[in-house]
């Protein structure tokens, strides 16, 4: 018999919690799209945020908007809901959008990285180098890097024949765990995603310490220690979100199957799901010296 929907399990183990763990997570998203609406009003309402470094801040905050979106409100209702379920196709829609959404946000990354070594390593020519069509050029280039290997991934897994089982260990429909559900998989599928995985993780995150060597390396030719610790400070948040994304992303994706845990890549879902995107602002902008009085201003 073809599976024509599939059961979410990912919270049964704790029952008893269910609607604690609907109110904080509610309580958690709520802050969380609050605080990406300022972010992303904030830099739109005041022209001396009108810089690159904003403008991909914004791009990013409505980019974890988007992939929380796709997974946060279907996850609270079925905290709620008896039966858990999602169907074949909405199963297959859901894995598309968020690993595009995902995907999109490592190359952001990337692109931000790029962007703080020109405004370090090249300050005088940075808003040449960094003018508005770049920064749009970027971030198309995420999107359509991400929309391409989504795209593929989603088609190869969902092609595959589902006959068995249609009980998810996962509280939305990840690359893994409805992998582990196909009655057949070739080692050539698994060899592919297992590629396009690194070439989402690996090859971002390779550009971004190539960026940090060349950072660093002006950063202690600044005669000041005063002029050092601001220009490194103008990248603390970058690398706290890189760390924790590709921490989480790289756990997830790049390993054997054989070392598959429902448990653990709960766990660590929940973190990059909405733990994450909700620490992201804090982390980017509420401690941000200039964006707190750009806030003022437009308050």
């Amino acid at each position: 018999t073809l599976v024509t929907e599939f059961v979410f399990l990912g919270f049964s183990s704790l029952a008893g919690l269910q609607r604690l763990l609907f109110v904080v997570f509610l309580l958690v998203y709520l802050f969380m799209l609050g605080t990406n609406v300022i972010i992303v009003s904030t830099i739109v309402l005041d022209r001396a945020l009108h810089t690159p470094m904003y403008f991909f801040l914004g791009v990013l905050s409505c980019s974890e908007t988007c992939y929380t979106f796709v997974i946060v409100p279907k996850m609270l209702v079925d905290l709620l809901a008896q039966k858990k379920t999602i169907s074949f196709l909405g199963c297959a829609i859901q894995m598309f959008f968020f690993l595009f959404l995902i995907c999109s946000h490592s190359f952001l990354l990337a692109a931000m990285g790029y962007d703080r070594y020109v405004a370090i390593c090249n300050p005088l020519r940075y808003t040449v180098l960094m003018g508005f069509g770049v920064c749009m050029g970027l971030v198309a280039a995420a999107c359509a890097c991400g929309f391409i290997i989504s795209l593929a991934t989603t088609s190869m897994i969902f092609h595959l024949p589902f006959h068995s089982s249609n009980q998810l260990h996962h509280f939305f429909c990840d690359v893994s765990p409805v992998l582990k559900l196909a009655s057949h998989q070739s080692y050539l599928n698994q060899l592919v995603i297992f590629v396009l995985g690194v070439f989402v993780l690996v090859i971002p995150l390779l550009l971004i310490l190539v960026s940090y060597v060349l950072i660093i390396s002006a950063i202690l030719k600044i005669p000041s220690s005063v002029g050092r610790y601001k220009a490194f400070s103008t990248c603390a948040s970058h690398l706290i979100v890189v760390t924790v994304h590709y921490g989480c992303a790289s756990f997830i994706y790049l390993r054997p199957k054989s070392n598959y845990s429902s448990s653990q890549d709960t766990l660590i879902s929940v973190s990059y799901t909405i733990l994450t995107p909700l620490f992201n602002p804090m982390i980017y902008s509420l401690r941000n010296k200039e964006f707190k009085s750009a806030l003022q201003r437009a308050m």
